[in-house]
């Protein structure tokens, strides 16, 4: 489902991303961990193409990101094809983001109505299935400003799902969350994985990328230093930079 070949991403003079290549399989969960600064951020919004690569190739399903190649050489895309292919990622940021003017149901049918031309009858019939998938099947006339931050996220990750994403990005999704809300988002994302949804996670919470992910991968100073089962890593890391991070977060 992604594929990605020596990923680079430069900000002025400053190397982000160093060479980053990995695979992630159709249904898979990956975990990103790493120490804040570490490009595990950076190197999501670059698989949605929100950073532009400054070198190196990003697939999603077969279809290179972001631009085409013509005779060997990459030309970026128009904007209207970039957002054609972010249609298909859905896409779950730390501070929820949701319209604070538009209730949960309203954020969750907005896009799958403007964006999909579906009908509003067929948009908040699917929202509310969703509203119930997450838990919160009562708040569906509540706005943001209503809601906990666990049940902000959760009204997040419905709005991602309403449009029948093939690819679940998750940038550090319980990181502004206060500790006793972290269970109800991470059990969301439990039942996405149990249903076969491919996911990459950028997260601290190693508990569930013990329990749920197929790939643990750990980033530093913008490179892959270790990669592999996470039972595996987390019990017995190999790299002196991993079990020197390990050793300050369990």
């Amino acid at each position: 489902m992604v594929r990605s070949e020596s990923v680079c991403k430069s900000f002025g003079a400053l190397q982000v991303l160093k060479g980053i290549s990995l695979t992630v399989e159709r249904g898979e969960v990956m975990c990103l961990v790493g120490p804040s600064g570490s490009g595990k951020s950076t190197f999501l919004r670059c698989i949605n193409h929100l950073e532009q690569v400054t070198a190196g190739r990003l697939w999603v399903d077969g279809e290179l990101v972001g631009y085409h190649e013509r005779g060997g050489k990459l030309h970026e895309m128009p904007a209207r094809d970039a957002a054609r292919q972010r249609r298909d990622i859905g896409m779950v940021f730390q501070r929820f983001n949701l319209f604070p003017h538009l209730t949960a149901l309203e954020n969750i049918t907005e896009a799958p109505i403007r964006v999909k031309k579906q009908k509003k009858a067929v948009a908040v019939e699917r929202a509310r299935e969703l509203l119930a998938q997450v838990g919160l099947s009562e708040k569906e006339k509540a706005y943001p400003a209503q809601l906990s931050g666990g049940q902000q996220q959760r009204v997040a990750i419905a709005r991602a799902l309403a449009m029948d994403p093939k690819l679940m990005l998750f940038d550090e999704p319980t990181s502004a969350l206060d500790p006793e809300l972290v269970g109800e988002v991470l059990d969301v994302m439990k039942e996405l994985a149990r249903g076969g949804m491919t996911m990459i996670v950028v997260t601290h919470e190693m508990g569930f990328a013990r329990e749920v992910a197929d790939q643990l991968v750990f980033m530093d100073a913008g490179v892959v230093v270790e990669s592999g089962n996470p039972r595996e890593v987390l019990a017995n890391p190999q790299h002196d930079r991993t079990k020197a991070f390990l050793s300050k977060v369990l």
